[in-house]
């Protein structure tokens, strides 16, 4: 099985969540083949990239991760490739979102400048998917505590797929080691 993480605005493979799933992947799964790119700012490239990463890997044999506006590329690339998807407080509308951050920008881990473009905005739009197709595809992990964004419009926006919505909790999910058994064991189903 291939595995795909996508991490989310202003982030990086250095995300705790992509290093601790990978570290699971390596222990339990050895045979798996993990995935997970620097995304550039643009989302059309960001999806460009995902596209080469995944491209010849049947949906069958594929798992996307996304968190936050990782979240959101998932449930695009999962209604692209019928690929399964675990979304991890995922931004619904990701273009008003993130409507407030058109400008200069710093990544979280390194602290590398980028210039988040006014028309990233519309290529955010051209992702969006209005109604997931096959719920039974997801799996979302919704934190109430999320301090960025509406747990319920997550709960809402992914109605009829597997929810675990958890109490309290943030934005990062920081107690995400608590929920992996729940990732590998919906991939692997």
């Amino acid at each position: 099985m291939k595995w795909l993480y996508l991490h989310g605005f202003r982030s990086s493979p250095a995300s705790f969540k992509a290093r601790l799933l990978e570290e699971a992947l390596r222990e339990q799964r050895p045979d798996d083949v993990w995935a997970c790119p620097q995304l550039p700012p643009s989302p059309a490239d960001a999806m460009a990239l995902a596209h080469e990463v995944i491209q010849h890997t049947p949906p069958h044999d594929l798992i996307i991760v996304g968190s936050s506006l990782g979240g959101y590329y998932a449930t695009y690339l999962a209604e692209q490739t019928g690929a399964k998807a675990v979304v991890i407080n995922p931004v619904v509308d990701a273009a008003a979102a993130l409507a407030t951050h058109v400008g200069p920008q710093f990544m979280y881990h390194d602290g590398r400048p980028f210039e988040f473009k006014a028309h990233y905005l519309n290529e955010l739009q051209q992702l969006s998917v209005a109604t997931i197709t096959r719920p039974e595809r997801y799996l979302l992990l919704a934190a109430t505590g999320d301090e960025l964004l509406d747990w319920r419009e997550m709960r809402d926006h992914y109605q009829g797929a597997q929810q675990i919505i958890i109490e309290g909790s943030d934005h990062g999910l920081s107690d995400f080691a608590d929920w992996l058994p729940h990732v590998l064991r919906f991939a692997v189903v």
